[in-house]
C-alpha cells in the first residue's frame, strides 16, 4: 500500500503525516508513506483543499485532520 500526505507545508499538513506515520506504525502495516509539498501534485488529484491523504493514488481525505482512532479507520478501509 502506498500512502501520501499531501501538503503546503502548514502545521495541519505536517499533523496529518506524523499522525499517519504513526497510525501505519500502529497497525504493522507494510506502507510506504510519503509526504509531498509540490502543489502541483495536489493539483493533479483533482482536488483544492489540503491537507490530502491519498492512499494508492485515490483521495481518501481531504482538507480535514482526524484523530489517531478515526485515521486507522480510514486508512484499513481504503487499503
Amino acid at each position: 500500500m502506498n500512502i501520501q500526505v499531501l501538503g503546503s507545508g502548514c502545521p495541519n499538513c505536517k499533523k496529518l503525516y506524523e499522525q499517519t506515520l504513526q497510525a501505519v506504525k500502529d497497525l504493522a502495516l507494510d506502507s510506504n508513506v510519503e509526504y509531498i509539498t509540490d502543489i502541483q501534485k495536489i493539483v493533479e488529484l483533482g482536488v483544492m483543499a489540503s491537507p490530502v491523504l491519498a492512499i494508492n493514488g485515490k483521495p481518501v481525505l481531504v482538507g480535514l485532520t482526524f484523530d489517531l482512532d478515526k485515521l486507522k479507520q480510514i486508512i484499513l478501509a481504503n487499503k
